[in-house]
């Protein structure tokens, strides 16, 4: 595995429950922006694939596993990893981390991205320049 991408959030009010921890479902809209960002430090323009390419990104699983609790006003760093990358998707390996003075782990999550065609939402191949900027990306920061 190459090492991961990070991507630092704070929790508001919005994010929290009625007992003030974050929502167990909230965990997944930070692990999908988190990969959404990698996909921009990987150079891939999600817009751009689906308009010259006719293809986009959907999730085909996830599941996560939940170790602590965050909180209100919490700093998280949401890490990325590809576990597998194939013909038509990415398995990636993600985690929640409260950042600051008590540093923990709060979630782990597996998701399988599949890429579609928008026409007919069946599986395509990748375009091979988003392989080929996937594979650029983890060389680059494999450390030697």
């Amino acid at each position: 595995m190459a090492p991961d991408f990070s991507w630092t959030i704070r929790i508001y009010y919005e994010d929290t429950d009625a007992g003030g921890i974050v929502f167990y479902a909230n965990y997944l809209k930070f692990f999908e922006r988190a990969r959404t960002e990698w996909l921009r430090a990987t150079g891939i323009s999600q817009q751009a694939m689906a308009q010259s390419e006719g293809v986009a990104f959907v999730v085909k699983n996830s599941g996560l596993n939940y170790h602590a609790p965050a909180r209100l006003d919490d700093e998280l760093k949401i890490t990325v990893v590809v576990e597998r990358l194939g013909r038509a998707s990415v398995q990636f390996f993600q985690q929640a981390w409260r950042i600051g003075d008590n540093p923990e782990l709060l979630a782990t999550g597996h998701i399988k991205v599949g890429c579609v065609d928008l026409a007919t939402f069946r599986p395509a191949p990748m375009p091979p320049a988003a392989v080929t900027k996937i594979r650029r990306y983890q060389l680059a920061t494999t450390p030697p």
